[in-house]
């Protein structure tokens, strides 16, 4: 990834959980009481709960065997899975996309991902189809009982058509103000769940980039100027929770650190990539995100490795590896389509058949399993994937097999994060 831009594929060319549905959340209008003096802030959220509908599919939701999970220091009780969005206006149509969200709420997940960036691949031309898809299927929907996260681009000089008149995208004030309102009047809602932000405004190694490059620092808005206006959005009512992704360890302990001096807003997530060929989490910054360090909830992307752990792109001639996004537009995640982390991805594949799993399983079953994951990020581009999807976490023992880890690790020892170039 270039030091000045956003990453080049964006575009084209001891968490506490529970199982009680999702209906659960804790009172908003005690959330307002306790997290926040704020008096306008309270009324608003006040307002809000009077108006709130009764909850999507309470009996489909209470038969589910999904766990709820908080999410950091939030009072979100969160799904263990959230469905992603990011094919939504581009791989799939409106129709498409409501059949996968219905399903996905009737069958006990509370949340979905969005980010002013999509759909991906980038284009001005489909940008903000994603969210309008959403706002249609959310008008029909009890608002109170779906989780809506989205993000705010990080430094970037070539997604500036997000704005009205900016020659590089920053996370600054105006920059984030500007796209909340946006991302606001897109989805249709007075308010965001959880803002993220989609990527740091310094350099640092993305997106299969593993060491960090000396030469490409580069002054960057100052952690404390990046909360205040997230301050600012919470104080109006707009936004209830902020969190970072694709941030690194020291990131997320400048935040905290800002936020506890400052008395500014504490992130309570960051979504990162986490799967069987990505553990970096697990070097660091699952130390930092401890309930009892920063207690920072991870929200995992790519579990599945862009699909290649589900083994469809080993045979390139096969009608899933055409339709697959890694063919469909080249160049994305190409880090998981290497010869090395293809090696590894048959090794699990193996390893599976062997203890009769099926692939899907396997990855998803070992992704909710982690002891610091908080929600995964699933997402599909047919009903039937997502069924998958969601089958594998309910159907897979619960926790893996010790001997099945053992094999896992095993394979690891071999094959460590094979998707790092």
């Amino acid at each position: 990834m270039a030091s000045a831009s956003a990453p080049s594929y964006l575009f084209c060319n001891n968490t506490k959980i529970s199982t009680v549905p999702s209906s659960s959340f804790i009172n908003l209008s005690r959330h307002a009481a306790q997290r926040s003096p704020n008096a306008k802030r309270n009324q608003l959220w006040l307002s809000r709960r009077s108006s709130f509908k009764s909850p999507i599919n309470a009996t489909l939701a209470q038969k589910s065997a999904l766990q709820y999970r908080k999410l950091g220091d939030s009072d979100l009780q969160i799904s263990e899975i959230t469905l992603g969005t990011m094919t939504f206006g581009e791989q799939n149509t409106e129709k498409e996309a409501h059949e996968m969200l219905s399903y996905a709420f009737e069958n006990g997940i509370n949340a979905l991902d969005t980010a002013e960036a999509y759909p991906i691949p980038m284009r001005k031309e489909t940008n903000g189809r994603t969210d309008l898809y959403i706002a249609s299927w959310l008008k029909s929907q009890p608002r109170d009982k779906v989780i809506v996260a989205t993000k705010v681009c990080g430094y970037s000089e070539r997604g500036t058509y997000l704005r009205d008149n900016a020659k590089v995208l920053r996370v600054d004030a105006a920059n984030i103000k500007e796209s909340v309102e946006k991302s606001l009047k897109r989805l249709n809602t007075d308010y965001i769940d959880l803002l993220q932000i989609h990527w740091p405004d310094r350099y640092v190694p993305l997106f299969g980039e593993y060491l960090y490059n000396f030469s490409k620092w580069r002054p960057s808005v100052p952690f404390v100027e990046q909360l205040k206006p997230f301050q600012e959005l919470i104080d109006e009512g707009k936004v209830r929770y902020i969190g970072v992704s694709n941030e690194t360890a020291y990131g997320v302990m400048e935040f905290v650190h800002a936020s506890k001096v400052e008395g500014l807003p504490k992130i309570v997530s960051i979504q990162n990539s986490y799967s069987l060929l990505a553990r970096r989490f697990e070097v660091d910054l699952v130390e930092v995100c401890h309930p009892n360090n920063c207690n920072i909830g991870l929200l995992s992307y790519s579990p599945l490795g862009g699909g290649s752990l589900t083994g469809k792109y080993l045979d390139i001639n096969s009608e899933a590896a055409k339709k697959g996004r890694m063919n469909l537009f080249p160049g994305y995640m190409e880090r998981y389509n290497k010869s090395i982390a293809k090696e590894a991805t048959i090794q699990y594949i193996e390893m599976a058949k062997k203890h009769g799993l099926t692939p899907v399983q396997l990855a998803l079953g070992f992704a909710r399993d982690r002891p610091f994951m908080t929600s995964s990020i699933i997402g599909a581009t047919s009903v039937e994937q997502l069924k998958e999807d969601i089958d594998a976490f309910l159907t897979t023992e619960r926790p893996l097999p010790t001997e099945v880890m053992d094999d896992i690790e095993a394979i690891f020892k071999r094959y460590k994060d094979p998707a790092i170039n």
